[in-house]
């Protein structure tokens, strides 16, 4: 923990108060501190108390009771996981650590590989590992698993349909590749007639059958610009529809895996900052722009995030750990946990960086 700036004695106080605090959940006295040490050292109770005030005023550990022990706070944390971390580019004002695949210990104890193992039985799909991982790291970690699609799935069309509901309102029905159904209710700015309708359907249906849903109003723009002339009344009627969003409901969008909600709410203390937490977690887009900010999917690493205050206040007592899954060549995803900051991060680091090797490993 050096990189923090403390003195050997700091440090060997500091490690001690967090491996109590993770073990017990409690605030650290003096004396447990000093039970470990005993005298040696010159590692007298007074001096370990000494120590704890120099800590406190440093900003890694904070009292909320006169009377009541210590607990590390983010900034501890950080320095505590420098032990086994190198450092990374700070992102956001957060401090990011960096766990390079294929280090020494980067595979968990043989219990751990064990019961990972035995969670991804049977999975063949990369959409399977990434519902199992979800499961996984919630029940490892104790507390939210995620696990997020590498690519969105880039919709391609197999048919569009026009029925005229009543005048300027139109329904739109796209099936895409893989039977995919969505519909959508148009407001439209003029009233097109039923057998408009119909032509717009078959000429979509003619001419981009097969095509990537998100191209096809850019080449309908492009044929107006080229065949206005001949076809200006049909591509009208076309780039109105697609406009007005006919076809936006097929749009990609990553798909998102969480599980373990419950485990981030332990304390009553935890209990008056729920609904906060939730309202930074509820949407899938909010986890998806989190990853996103943190995890670059073309690296082999693991990112140790400590404090997500930046992201929203109420989660400033957590910590992300999240690594790229990759499958050969190709993205399978990201993988990761959100947790309270007493965790045991060596071991929640090796079985993050475990799981994100395991797609090679098990999918055909």
């Amino acid at each position: 923990m050096g990189g923090a700036g403390l003195s050997a004695r700091e440090e060997l106080v500091l490690s001690a108060i967090i491996d109590l605090f993770i073990k017990t959940g409690e605030p650290v006295a003096s004396q447990a501190v000093a039970r470990i040490f005993g005298e040696r050292e010159g590692m007298s109770s007074a001096t370990i108390r000494n120590v704890m005030a120099s800590l406190g005023e440093a900003g890694l550990l904070e009292q909320h009771h006169s009377s009541a022990g210590r607990t590390p706070t983010a900034a501890a944390f950080r320095a505590y996981v420098e032990r086994f971390t190198e450092p990374g580019a700070a992102e956001g004002g957060v401090r990011v650590r960096v766990v390079r695949f294929g280090e020494a210990g980067a595979t968990p104890e043989p219990e751990w590989r064990e019961q990972i193992d035995e969670n991804y039985s049977g999975v063949r799909s990369a959409t399977e590992f990434l519902e199992r991982t979800s499961h996984v790291l919630s029940l490892l970690s104790s507390g939210l698993g995620v696990a997020l699609a590498g690519n969105p799935v880039r919709q391609i069309l197999e048919h569009v349909h026009f029925s005229r509901l009543a005048a300027g309102r139109v329904l739109a029905v796209v099936v895409t590749s893989g039977g995919a159904v969505q519909d959508r209710v148009l407001s439209l700015d003029r009233d097109p007639s039923v057998m408009e309708l119909e032509t717009a359907a078959r000429y979509l249906n003619e001419n981009f059958r097969g095509w990537l849903v998100e191209s096809i109003r850019a080449e309908i723009a492009r044929r107006m610009d080229a065949e206005r002339a001949a076809y200006h009344e049909l591509l009208l009627s076309v780039e109105e529809l697609c406009s007005k969003g006919a076809l936006a409901a097929a749009s990609p969008v990553p798909e998102v895996f969480v599980e373990g909600m419950a485990n981030l709410i332990g304390t009553e203390q935890d209990r008056t900052r729920l609904k906060e937490m939730l309202s930074a977690l509820e949407t899938k887009q909010r986890l998806v722009e989190l990853l996103g900010a943190y995890v670059d999917s073309r690296e082999r690493e693991v990112r140790v995030v400590v404090g997500l205050d930046e992201a929203s206040p109420a989660m400033q007592d957590l910590v992300l750990i999240a690594a790229p899954a990759r499958l050969g060549a190709e993205s399978a995803g990201t993988v990761a946990l959100i947790a309270p900051t007493r965790i045991q991060y060596q071991q929640m680091i090796q079985a993050v960086r475990y799981v994100a090797g395991l797609p090679e490993r098990i999918i055909s």
